[in-house]
């Protein structure tokens, strides 16, 4: 074995991952988080296209016309036709979506709060940084 597993930042990192994950998965219950997340997006992005949704996210484009089509079928979104580009469409929260990101934004914020109280605002800015550089460990080829 090349390094032993104690030694693997990454696992650190996947753990933590994970943690978040699940945590935020049970906090925003009915939604899924890739559903949480596009609401979230779309609520300072109103109008956004699904590629646009997809980047802010980070999930494939085909993941998010999923996520997209669940919402809609939920009554959360409405989708429209661009007035300048027909091909494109606009996506905007109704008053059900809008009212389902608020309950959902509610438990998640809870869960950041509490990570953010873990840490002092200076422990906060140095966590931020080292995972700027181990981001950019892993992009160098």
């Amino acid at each position: 074995m090349g390094m032993p597993a104690g030694d693997r930042l990454g696992l650190d990192v996947k753990r933590a991952e994970q943690a978040l994950l699940a945590a935020k998965h049970a906090a925003v219950k009915p939604l899924t988080v890739p559903q949480y997340a596009a609401l979230f997006a779309l609520s300072s992005t109103p109008g956004a296209s699904s590629a646009a949704l997809a980047r802010a996210c980070l999930v494939t484009p085909q993941a998010m016309t999923v996520v997209l089509r669940n919402l809609t079928e939920l009554g959360y979104i409405e989708r429209a036709p661009h007035p300048l580009h027909s091909h494109v469409l606009e996506t905007h929260l109704t008053a059900a979506g809008k009212q389902a990101l608020a309950t959902a934004d509610a438990a998640a914020v809870a869960i950041e709060r509490r990570i953010a109280a873990a840490f002092t605002a200076a422990e906060r800015d140095t966590l931020r940084e080292l995972l700027a550089r181990f981001v950019a460990a892993i992009e160098q080829t």
